[in-house]
Parts: structure tokens; C-alpha cells; sequence
């Protein structure tokens, strides 16, 4: 791994998770998960992004395909709640320990409810942050 891990690659380390890193440089903008796709050569349906939400007051991680949109109605559904919203951007970092465009659903500062797309299924390896812009698991 080029650079200093994170919390994730340390929990897949730790957990002798079979994983492999994949590094890229990120070259500013937003559109991390699309930016990911491209620069590895990957469908970006394979890509993941990590959200956090609010459901009920509580934050809630959904983990989408960086094509789809979090649908929050059901992702409120899936956790037993009525309403949610996504969450401010520092109550994102401040909850999961990573900075916006490198959150990883893995190794996160708090056990948050987690909840997966189905279409992550239909695919036999997929893609995530490993906690850092530029750095996929």
C-alpha cells in the first residue's frame, strides 16, 4: 500500500480480510465515487459510496452505488424509522473519523447502522473507500 493506511485497511488487516487497495490521485471536485470509477477503469455501478444520514434523529450509514441516489425513505424504512435527511457534512466526519469524499464504510470512529444496496449482489467484488480520497478496498 502506497502512504500511511487508515482505520479500514487496518480492520481488514487486522481481521486478515482478503482486500486489495487500489490507489489513484484525486484531482479536486466532488465527484468522488465517478472520479474513482474512471481512474480505475471500473463500472461504476461496482463503485460504492458511503453516506450518512439522519433517520430519526440518529445517524445511519447507506452504502449506494455512486450511479444511484440514496433513496431515504427506504433507507429510513430499513432501519425501522420514520424520517431521515442526509446529515451535515460534519456531523459525517466528526461520526465515521474521515473526511467527506473518503469515507469508508469500514473502521469507523462509531458502530453506526449500516445498511448495503441489494445490487451490491450482482456483483462478485465491489468497490469502497478505504478512508481516504484516492484509496479504494
Amino acid at each position: 500500500m502506497a502512504g500511511k493506511g487508515t482505520p479500514a485497511t487496518a480492520l481488514l488487516a487486522g481481521q486478515k480480510v482478503e482486500h486489495r487497495l487500489h490507489t489513484y490521485t484525486h484531482q479536486g471536485g466532488q465527484a468522488y465515487g465517478p472520479e474513482a470509477a474512471e481512474a480505475l477503469g471500473l463500472d461504476p455501478a461496482r463503485v460504492f459510496k458511503t453516506l450518512v444520514a439522519e433517520v430519526d434523529g440518529a445517524l445511519t450509514v447507506g452504502i449506494v452505488p455512486v450511479t444511484a441516489t440514496l433513496d431515504l425513505k427506504a433507507l429510513a424504512a430499513a432501519v425501522g424509522g420514520k424520517r431521515a435527511r442526509m446529515a451535515e457534512v460534519t456531523a459525517a466526519e466528526r461520526a465515521t473519523g474521515y473526511v467527506a469524499g473518503g469515507i469508508s464504510p469500514l473502521g469507523q470512529r462509531k458502530r453506526l447502522p449500516t445498511v448495503l444496496d441489494v445490487s451490491a449482489q450482482d456483483w462478485p467484488t465491489v468497490f469502497c473507500s478505504g478512508g481516504r480520497r484516492g484509496l479504494e478496498v
